[in-house]
């Protein structure tokens, strides 16, 4: 036992990150839903596993169901305790797997908030007029957010961008995604700008021994993190009128949305956003009809 948790479950996350190949958030999700689970029910130890059955399991999502946990959180927390325990089993720590037949609620796709291509352009231009100030780091803002909405890319795969990953000559990035999968993506000249402009004026004004090949760089010239960017979104969204409250995956949201309305191909879409599945992508797909409904609604005399 170590940290309060059984052996197997440390050994589990390790599973996870190296064989896997899953990212640093989805092994905190999953270790910390095993973790609390084993503790709920008692499991101090490693020899104490196999006395875990399907009736823990199940009555387990009950107490999270009476605590008033969103069913995403069951359905995610019903995927970790069935993934560690088939580990389990694989590797012989435990004789059968309880969680075999265990099931949750499935997930409501929801739609998820988008902005309109006019607040997306407004949003870029607020982020182009801060950046005329004296300050790099408004700089850096506007290249992120055009980088954002160009590409789509996730907020953890723009701050783990090095210079080297952004070709301007062709404007394409070299995105690192989930599973480590690499995959190239395009952008416009807005973004061309913006990226150009960071790097010949602000990123060196706050570029230390301490950056390395990070593009984007915090007021200390550290890397940026993703609670900055996010910050940033926020902030920068607060002066564009009637705009949701988005943060960074909102724009990626938002790009998407706007891609498949200007005519673009769905797996092509899929391909930009690094989506292992079409299914995921498809979501943005019931996006655009919702918003053509809302419209249709407003403006048919019959509708």
């Amino acid at each position: 036992m170590t940290d309060g948790r059984p052996l197997a479950v440390s050994a589990f996350e390790r599973h996870l990150r190296a064989e896997r190949g899953r990212s640093a958030h989805t092994v905190r999700a999953y270790g910390r839903d095993v973790a609390v689970f084993l503790a709920a029910v008692g499991v101090q130890d490693d020899d104490a596993l196999a006395g875990v059955t399907l009736q823990d399991l199940r009555a387990w999502l009950g107490v999270l169901s009476r605590r008033g946990a969103s069913r995403a959180t069951i359905a995610r927390t019903s995927a970790s305790l069935r993934t560690f325990f088939g580990w389990l089993e694989r590797t012989g720590r435990i004789p059968a797997d309880p969680s075999l037949r265990l099931s949750a609620p499935s997930r409501h796709r929801t739609l998820p908030p988008v902005l309109g291509q006019r607040s997306a352009a407004a949003l870029l231009e607020v982020a182009a007029v801060a950046a005329d100030d004296d300050d790099p780091l408004h700089l850096r803002d506007r290249a992120a957010l055009e980088l954002l909405y160009a590409t789509g890319i996730r907020v953890g795969e723009l701050v783990g961008l090095d210079v080297d990953d952004v070709d301007l000559d062709v404007d394409v990035l070299r995105v690192i995604g989930k599973g480590d999968k690499e995959r190239r993506v395009p952008f416009g000249v807005p973004a061309r700008r913006a990226v150009t402009a960071w790097l010949e004026v602000g990123r060196p004004r706050l570029a230390t021994a301490a950056s390395g090949h990070a593009l984007l760089l915090g007021r200390r010239g550290r890397r940026a993190d993703q609670r900055q960017i996010r910050a940033v979104v926020h902030e920068l969204l607060r002066h564009v009128p009637d705009a949701p409250d988005l943060g960074p995956h909102g724009l990626r949201h938002s790009a998407a949305t706007h891609l498949l309305e200007g005519g673009a191909d769905l797996r092509m879409v899929q391909e930009l956003l690094g989506h292992a599945s079409l299914a995921t992508t498809q979501i943005y797909t019931h996006v655009s009809v919702d918003r053509l409904k809302r419209s249709y609604a407003q403006a048919h005399p019959r509708a």
